[in-house]
């Protein structure tokens, strides 16, 4: 057998000039190993050696833009900072605006409706698990087209299945790292059934939460629960839900909203439950393991805190960042 050698002269001549299907939603990436961006998705790379690529060694966080402005930077980049510390992971030395970064890599891609998936790895150095063997961390941004759910998903509700993959022990659940292979096997497990999404139990049969979504359950009593952050991603967004939803508990809609553990069989019998996150926002569940919950349709609250949180994400200017989007264009 006679392997091609590949070199510095012929690597570009090596790369695909063929765009694949899913290269249609990469827009930009910027990386400081490489101090520059791309909108070619051919060079969007990350080095083999990176511990990111064959440790897991990273933290990461996804936010959205919508509409032209992106929403929530800080609290997901507190999230991200938070993780980071958590595995004794520092940012670049090399002196790097962040924020300025993301916004003028998501004027590059040129769509007002995307997702910033920002990666923090421990960089470059070696191929074993000693942290130290390399020399400096490095961060990959990518901007992404935002995916769109069928509508019939909102108007009419999903379906989700209990996972039996184990969930990871509080320490790796609370840390957004990259080390995501149990998600990997959830999102796996639940196409492989006909779903879309799966949601995981604690040791107890407790809800715990979706391969990369909360989740929360209306009971009949009209108490809104979302599993506590002992043995979950405390998320962006299911905070921001619950903190909107203190308006429903204003207009009698619920009487209260409650970080606590919740059995798999109260979610069974209660009014309705929803996933939540970044990218879907909310969608409600109609179905659990084959069990209608509530009356089989999407339920008031759901429906109502997906008005709620669409609204803030287009108008609450105190949690948006603009976008100048009329500027020439210039590397980052």
């Amino acid at each position: 057998m006679s392997l091609r050698e590949i070199t510095r002269e012929n690597l570009f001549s090596a790369l695909s000039h063929d765009r694949k299907p899913w290269h249609e939603d990469y827009l930009a990436m910027y990386s400081t190993q490489w101090k520059g961006y791309t909108t070619d998705p051919a060079l969007m790379m990350v080095p083999a050696d990176d511990h990111l690529v064959h440790r897991g060694d990273g933290v990461f966080d996804v936010i959205s833009c919508l509409s032209g402005k992106i929403y929530q930077m800080e609290a997901h980049l507190s999230r991200l900072e938070k993780s980071a510390k958590a595995i004794s992971l520092t940012f670049p030395k090399e002196p790097t605006e962040i924020r300025e970064i993301i916004k003028e890599l998501v004027r590059i891609g040129g769509e007002k409706n995307c997702l910033i998936r920002i990666v923090l790895s421990r960089g470059p150095g070696g191929f074993t698990t000693n942290p130290f063997e390399c020399p400096s961390s490095q961060i990959y941004i990518n901007i992404i087209r935002h995916p769109v759910y069928p509508e019939k998903d909102y108007s009419e509700g999903i379906s989700v299945v209990t996972s039996k993959i184990p969930i990871k022990p509080s320490f790796f659940a609370t840390t957004k790292s990259c080390n995501y292979l149990q998600n990997v096997l959830m999102k796996m497990e639940a196409i492989s059934q006909g779903f879309k999404f799966s949601i995981s139990l604690d040791e107890h049969r407790n809800l715990a939460e979706g391969s990369t979504e909360n989740v929360g359950i209306v009971t009949k009593e009209g108490i809104l629960k979302f599993p506590g952050f002992d043995n979950t991603l405390a998320g962006i967004t299911v905070q921001r839900v619950a903190a909107l939803a203190e308006t429903l508990v204003d207009e009698k809609i619920l009487r209260k909203v409650h970080f606590d553990k919740i059995p798999l069989e109260e979610a069974y019998e209660s009014a309705e439950v929803f996933l939540t996150g970044t990218s879907i926002h909310i969608l409600p569940v109609v179905k659990y393991d084959g069990k209608a919950i509530g009356t089989g349709r999407p339920g008031p609250v759901s429906s109502r805190l997906l008005q709620l949180l669409d609204k803030d994400a287009q108008e609450n200017c105190d949690l948006l960042t603009e976008i100048n989007w009329e500027a020439d264009n210039t590397s980052p």
